[in-house]
């Protein structure tokens, strides 16, 4: 019997968004096509402007583009209405940002079991699940702690078990380590390797060159378009172990 083949996880073709601003058109994007399998490492970067924000709303289902397809885990997202976004959204991807987005004054645990009471999942699994997602990104001693009471890497970890805790298709993360110190930045992508290593399908949107060079694969944007996509080359891996060794030291 022929194998199932699986869907990649993110397919876009000829994806145009254009914004009117007052009765000027605005070309954020002007036909990116991608394709992005199951278990890959990708980061995304371009200067002010270049579109890779536009981008990583449509890829997180939050703006919708003008002109092409998205499909998500083999879902064409155009035949979906808001509500039905929505639910996509908290099963299909585990977004995480540089602000941590975490609810303030209440414990760590209840913040990453948010996304399965969206889910419908029974009460009984959402700490089981929370305390292990918790644990995996190193945060099992901080369990009953609220965010105010959290440094901002911690907080970026929790961010990162919340994402994690619905085991989504995608983990999409906007420029994560724009708030945290560089021990902090060293530790959480360190997790975003681990999670890579494990299968997780892996977005990253990032200005920063030392960042980039730890995924496998640098996609680069100018003017609404991809001007670059490929592996991660020796420059950008040279700049990755330039940070970790000034962290380490």
């Amino acid at each position: 019997m022929t194998a199932r083949r699986r869907h990649p996880v993110i397919r876009i073709e000829d994806l145009h968004r254009t914004y009117l601003l007052g009765s000027f058109k605005v070309h954020a994007l002007g036909g990116v096509s991608l394709r992005i399998e199951r278990g890959e490492y990708v980061a995304i970067m371009g200067p002010s402007g270049s579109g890779k924000s536009t981008l990583m709303n449509i890829l997180g289902c939050l703006d919708a583009p003008s002109k092409g397809r998205y499909l998500l885990d083999g879902v064409d997202v155009r035949r979906h209405g808001e509500d039905e976004l929505s639910d996509l959204r908290n099963r299909k991807i585990g977004f995480v940002f540089q602000g941590f987005n975490l609810v303030p004054k209440i414990s760590a645990a209840a913040n990453v079991e948010l996304p399965l009471a969206y889910a419908g999942l029974p009460r009984r699994e959402h700490r089981r699940r929370a305390v292990a997602a918790l644990e995996s990104v190193g945060m099992g001693n901080r369990v009953e702690h609220s965010s105010n009471e959290l440094s901002g890497g911690q907080q970026q970890r929790v961010a990162i078990a919340r994402a994690i805790v619905t085991d989504p298709a995608l983990i999409l993360a906007d420029e994560p380590t724009g708030n945290l110190d560089s021990r902090s930045t060293s530790d959480v992508l360190g997790i975003f390797a681990r999670l890579h290593e494990l299968g997780r399908t892996v977005v990253m949107i990032t200005h920063e060159d030392d960042v980039a060079g730890r995924a496998q694969r640098l996609i680069r944007l100018a003017d609404g378009r991809v001007v670059s996509d490929g592996p991660v080359y020796e420059d950008e891996l040279a700049a990755a172990r330039k940070l970790e060794l000034a962290r380490s030291a």
